[in-house]
């Protein structure tokens, strides 16, 4: 499942063909006499007929991995449409393409899952959709579906099933919680969770696998914990080359350090050459993604603050927010540069050797003594904060909590709820130092930014944001001390 030629050109996520949609949806299984009631605010939609051939390889790659990849035909409109993981939802990006073969820009994306293996068809499902759509205060929120599925084989029908499907439009997550309990009283009831491809091929939905029992032994721990950070750093590897999604990349990035605090924290039990020779590897490619996602966090932090001002104080934040934009794509071009690396390539050939078979060594260490280990690390460096600590101290900090925390999550099936609430401290420690970082970063680019102010008033909104950073890093400053107090107590009780 690998080989990628490094001479492939790279994928162009600005192609104006391409567009993209976030699907967050709730699934229900309904009975055949099953009939829509009445939805407030809803409009009936037109019926339609879908047609969708479904391509992946031969022992299902893409399905596994949660990726689909279908040609879908409606009253002679075809067009191509690929969804892939982001987060606990999934991105569904579309093609308008005539041709009957994958499109080489999904190829693309799709490198790694796909190595040296051919798209093949594998169902053709043919959908007849009724449905509602729903507003609220003239604003739509959601969009019911409810489909009559024919599976095709050969030409003949090989199976037939009805399920419901409402997708959120716009922000109101909670309407869509309103609108499951209205079909749920009209007959709806649980879905298996699988997609329509997975029921037409007869497939079990993929799910991580379980976590070891409390008291087995570390190697199958790390095993378990490293396989779980390899599939999740795979999943968001389309979205990553993509570019037009900031969650991917931080999801893969997220990936890439916890993948590197795993084995830093079960470095005792661990052959050191082998884990030392994956960590430097996963820290390069943490390098390579880390300039990408500093620009993801300031754009969608002064893209917020511009919404905030007055209008007439917007235009030079506007100008800063397309000049950060411009920068984002120069970096993605060379984030794609190294996915599409051989070194890449082999990073992710180690690590899913890693997750199947680490390098382990006799060690009477248990899960315990390794999350106290990191935990003993983050202690050291609070103490020696001082009164009025420096902001680079407060970074190391920073850091040490992240791979505390991470180190506890290694060890919370065998060490229960105290690791859990040490686990919740932890992050709350990182969410106010990552603001306090996020802050500073962003005086920086603002005071970069002030040096091609042309006019006074350019200057003056300029200077009132540099003053809204310090007072953020201000707010965080005053909260770290009982956050840390907190993260250190449960610690304690956890650890020690």
């Amino acid at each position: 499942m690998m080989a990628r030629s490094t001479t492939d050109p790279p994928v162009r996520a600005c192609s104006r063909a391409l567009t993209s949609t976030i699907e967050r949806e709730i699934k229900l299984c309904v009975d055949s006499d099953f009939r829509l009631p009445h939805v407030p605010g809803g409009v009936s939609l037109p019926r339609r007929l879908l047609t969708s051939t479904y391509y992946d390889t031969a022992a299902h790659d893409l399905a596994q991995a949660r990726i689909t990849l279908r040609l879908r035909s409606e009253r002679g409109k075809r067009a191509w449409q690929l969804k892939i993981p982001l987060g606990l939802d999934r991105q569904e990006v579309e093609l308008a393409d005539r041709h009957d073969q994958p499109p080489a820009v999904f190829r693309e994306l799709l490198a790694l899952h796909l190595g040296a293996d051919q798209l093949v068809p594998v169902a053709t499902l043919r959908v007849w959709r009724t449905g509602l759509r729903v507003r609220r205060h003239r604003a739509p929120v959601a969009e019911i579906a409810l489909d009559s599925v024919t599976v095709l084989t050969n030409g003949g029908v090989t199976q037939r099933f009805r399920e419901l499907e409402i997708e959120q439009h716009g922000p109101d997550a909670a309407a869509l919680e309103e609108l499951e309990q209205l079909l749920r009283r009209a007959g709806a009831r649980d879905h298996d969770g699988r997609p329509k491809l997975f029921r037409a091929l007869s497939l079990a939905a993929p799910a991580p696998d379980a976590p070891p029992a409390p008291d087995a032994p570390v190697a199958m721990h790390v095993r378990w914990a490293l396989a779980q950070q390899v599939r999740w750093l795979l999943a968001h590897d389309p979205g990553t080359r993509l570019g037009t999604e900031a969650e991917s990349l931080h999801q893969m990035r997220v990936a890439t350090r916890r993948l590197r605090a795993v084995l830093r924290a079960a470095r005792p039990v661990l052959l050191p050459d082998w884990a030392a020779s994956l960590q430097g590897e996963l820290s390069w490619l943490g390098q390579a993604l880390g300039p990408a996602r500093d620009l993801d966090v300031q754009i969608a932090h002064f893209t917020e603050t511009a919404a905030g001002l007055d209008a007439h104080d917007r235009p030079p934040l506007a100008r800063l927010v397309t000049q950060l934009r411009s920068q984002r794509e120069h970096v993605h071009q060379a984030v794609l540069t190294e996915l599409n690396s051989a070194r890449y390539v082999e990073l992710i050939r180690r690590l899913q050797q890693a997750a199947h078979d680490p390098a382990m060594v006799e060690s009477p260490l248990t899960l315990h003594d390794l999350a106290s280990q990191e935990f003993k690390k983050l202690r050291r460096a609070v103490r020696q904060l001082g009164a009025s600590p420096e902001d680079a101290a407060l970074h190391e900090v920073r850091i040490k909590t992240k791979r505390a925390r991470y180190a506890a999550e290694l060890a919370l099936w065998s060490a229960g709820k105290p690791a859990s609430r040490f686990i919740k401290r932890a992050r709350a420690v990182q969410d106010l130092l990552g603001t306090f970082q996020d802050a500073l970063q962003a005086e920086i680019a603002l005071r970069a930014f002030l040096k091609t102010a042309t006019t006074v008033h350019a200057g003056f909104v300029i200077g009132r944001l540099v003053e809204r950073q310090r007072a953020r890093r201000e707010t965080a400053r005053k909260s770290i001390n009982k956050s840390l107090k907190n993260a250190l107590k449960q610690g304690q009780k956890a650890w020690d």
